[in-house]
């Protein structure tokens, strides 16, 4: 609450619109720098700094939402590493950074996170659709979906952000400022008139960067060791025979996933548990006991029975269609107990819309934004490259370019104001995805716009509007930082423009690398996978194009040597015919390959030898099944509405539904380690309950030391390094010469390392991953009394 000092001082934010009365929060604010001081800022080195690191943490944010569907914030973790950074740089003589430029650097660096996700959750449903994901289309997608949020968020920065200031918490950004002062220069302190007391915790912020760092180291090697060198299985699995056939439980064994478990906590990671206990242990299990006397396929499957079928096959064949319906239930049920404050930020948005004045040289430099005329030009100039270019198929569509421009200001200003009431972990951006191509969807459906073309016209309109959602959700938590700080907006959405231009142009290339790196080419001739009609030929005239002509290709990777014909490139999408895919035909017209993608992928093993990595892109999944249900009515609804209904009954007992969705349609291997994460962060909860009892902390500076602890630190780096090993190991294995060597290794490996096959090499594979755990605990719990103490003294 504001003290009678506080109230003295001078406000530096007078006229807000929008502002609400007599806001007592506003009145007695002052910012970390005053407005008059002039410090560097914008400077060339922190731009390129967090460019490159918003790229970084961008990379391992799209390996995660492949994985399992989520990120979490990088702006923390960006912070600190900058701090650092250039802490180390000042002891080598070079210049130190100011508060104001390390606040550039993690506004430029979070660009790349926000990005990744809008990427990741609807950009493969292209591929899942039975579409080529041309490099050039993601690009676009993610360049104006990156854009159109952050220039839609600018009008609505003094409402939002300022105006309601005390009232929208944002609490990733009030913590990532509370960073930025705790690490400050001491330029900066001099400069905010600061006593002595607060450079006491100013080297707090270099050993998290270190933590940060060590987090990393460990997570990379920890993963490039397991992928490179097979040291140990990735997945440790127990699957149970009768009398409960086909119940069982596994664990990944991946850095990453742990320390994901470990920021978002036990309740949800618990939760998202649940979800693939409910799959794995009890619907599977289910499906094989009353299936198992079927003398035919059950559909939506068609090449095997249920008694001969694997976990991986049933869960593949029914549990998907069911942890979708879930997870679109959940969205839209999170989307509708929104509704009042969509309700709100729309009114707020379109008054502030109406008495916005542009930033000029009189304004105080904590209140100029970048002029409404670069704003509106700038999306007058994306409206047209939206209808110009072809890969959107959108080309002269008003209709879609004015939907993605409708969608796109509402969903920014919903996204911006509740990220402002539950930060950005809570924000519910899959349902507002859901919602934009459910209208979208059902536009296209009146409009008589069902062919598959209209496929992707609905998933670009989809994609852009998700983007600049999660994009502006980032930027309002990026403009909270600078607006408790002292910075300078304008200089802030230059910051966060180049940082999202720049991650937009790498990540797409990341996204189809990933994919292509975990691609097998199955032969269609003799496999027990593929159920084709063995006299079936493609029409080539309607296959891919390329300069029109039939589009060819050559196998790549591990296999490309055993094969290096070219062949045509042709999409089946009717599964009454066979297997729905992407296949390589002969000149004849015979397909001779199924090209089974790394993404929403069912195939681990390569014919040759070695086994692959596949992404389940669960929500990219969850935005496919969407448009065909709708445009093409080829959903098996049946499994679908049980999902939605367990939904409704988790809603109905005060569950959070949306997170136990993603767990029915995870593999359980992928929920296990978040929710040893999840319970490594209440044991570290508990320690920090009972050691700081008699200081009679509240619950709210409670959970604040635990966010703030060097566990965070260190999961952040797990994260981060884990992830990343995973992106260039899928470089690595585009290289045809590098992917044989790493088929070596692994040959070599099952022959002779316990730890990664043999009989006992589930139990010794949890070795490793439990000293991980245990440095987990260990430094979330030892470090956050030592930062204690630090305060105390």
């Amino acid at each position: 609450m504001a003290t009678e000092t506080d109230v003295a001082r001078t406000n530096e934010y007078p006229d807000i619109v929008g502002a609400k009365p007599e806001n007592p929060y506003l009145a007695a604010f002052r910012p970390y720098l005053p407005a008059g001081v002039r410090l560097r800022e914008l400077t060339i080195l922190p731009l390129i700094i967090g460019t490159l690191l918003g790229i970084v943490f961008g990379a391992s944010s799209l390996y995660l939402v492949l994985k399992v569907g989520l990120t979490v914030s990088a702006s923390i973790p960006v912070a600190v590493i900058s701090i650092t950074l250039f802490r180390v740089l000042s002891k080598l003589g070079l210049r130190d950074a100011t508060i104001l430029e390390n606040n550039i650097v993690q506004t430029a660096g979070s660009a790349g996170e926000s990005i990744a996700f809008g990427l990741g959750v609807t950009m493969p449903a292209i591929m899942i659709l039975g579409f080529d994901l041309e490099v050039t289309r993601v690009m676009l997608v993610a360049v104006l979906g990156g854009l159109l949020g952050i220039l839609m968020m600018i009008p609505l920065r003094r409402a939002l952000i300022v105006a309601q200031h005390g009232y929208l918490k944002y609490p990733e950004g009030t913590a990532c400022a509370e960073v930025l002062k705790a690490g400050a220069s001491e330029e900066s302190r001099a400069a905010a008139h600061t006593d002595e007391a607060s450079a006491a915790v100013a080297d707090e912020a270099t050993v998290g960067g270190k933590t940060i760092m060590a987090g990393f180291g460990i997570g990379f090697v920890y993963y490039a060791l397991q992928q490179v060198f097979k040291t140990w299985k990735e997945v440790p699995t127990k699957v149970f025979g009768k009398p409960f056939d086909a119940g069982s439980i596994s664990i990944e064994n991946n850095p990453a996933l742990l320390g994901v478990g470990y920021i978002i906590g036990p309740r949800i990671s618990a939760i998202i548990m649940g979800g693939g206990v409910l799959s794995y242990l009890v619907l599977i299990p289910a499906i094989k006991y009353f299936g198992a006397g079927l003398a035919a396929p059950l559909a939506p499957e068609t090449a095997h029975l249920i008694k001969d079928m694997t976990v991986t096959q049933i869960q593949k064949a029914y549990i998907l269609y069911i942890g979708a319906g879930a997870v679109a239930a959940g969205g839209i049920i999170s989307l509708f107990r929104s509704l009042p404050t969509i309700w709100h930020g729309m009114k707020g948005g379109l008054a502030d819309l109406r008495g916005s004045r542009a930033a000029n040289e009189n304004a105080p430099r904590t209140d100029r934004d970048l002029s409404m005329k670069f704003v509106i030009g700038g999306i007058i100039v994306m409206l047209i490259v939206i209808m110009i270019v072809p890969q959107l198929g959108l080309r002269w569509n008003i209709f879609g370019a004015l939907l993605i421009v409708a969608f796109g200001f509402l969903f920014v200003t919903v996204s911006s104001r509740l990220t402002g009431e539950i930060g950005s972990s809570s924000n519910p951006i899959s349902g507002m995805t859901v919602a934009t191509l459910l209208l979208t969807c059902l536009a296209f459906l009146l409009l008589k716009w069902t062919a598959p073309p209209y496929f992707v016209t609905a998933l670009s309109i989809g994609g852009i509007v998700c983007i600049a959602a999660s994009n502006g959700g980032t930027t309002s938590q990026d403009l909270k930082t600078g607006f408790l700080v002292g910075s300078t907006p304008k200089n802030q959405q230059i910051a966060i423009l180049v940082g999202a231009l720049a991650s937009a142009l790498v990540l797409g290339y990341i996204l189809l690398w990933l994919n292509q790196s975990s691609t097998v080419y199955v032969p269609v001739a003799g496999s027990k996978e593929i159920s084709m009609p063995a006299n079936f030929h493609f029409n080539l005239a309607n296959c891919e194009q390329s300069g029109g002509q039939p589009k060819q290709e050559h196998l790549i990777g591990s296999q490309a040597s055993s094969d290096t014909n070219p062949y045509f490139v042709c999409h089946q999408t009717d599964p009454a015919v066979g297997n729905v895919g992407r296949y390589l035909v002969n000149a004849q017209g015979a397909p001779v390959y199924l090209s089974d993608p790394g993404i929403n992928g069912v195939i681990t093993e390569r014919p040759g030898g070695g086994t692959v990595t596949k992404y389940n892109a669960p929500k990219a999944t969850l935005m496919s099944y969407i448009i065909k249900g709708i445009l093409s009515r080829q959903l098996p609804w049946g499994l679908v509405l049980l999902g939605v209904f367990i939904a409704i009954v988790l809603e109905l007992a005060g569950i959070p539904s949306l997170a136990f969705a993603v767990g029915v349609y995870l593999p359980i291997s992928t929920s296990a380690p978040i929710f040893v994460g999840g319970m490594v962060r209440l044991g570290v909860d508990k320690y920090l309950r009972r050691k700081f009892a008699g200081k009679n902390l509240s619950e709210e500076q409670l959970v604040a030391e635990g966010d703030k602890s060097s566990g965070v630190l260190l999961a952040s780096g797990y994260i981060a390094g884990g992830a990343l090993a995973g992106v260039v190991y899928a470089f690595l294995n585009l290289k045809e010469s590098v992917a044989t060597r790493l088929t070596h290794i692994e040959t070599w490996s099952t022959a002779n390392n316990p730890f990664f096959e043999g009989a006992r090499s589930d139990l010794l594979a949890l070795i490793p991953f439990l000293l991980l755990t245990i440095l987990l605990y260990m430094v979330g719990r030892e470090m956050v009394l030592a930062g204690k103490r630090a305060r105390e003294r």
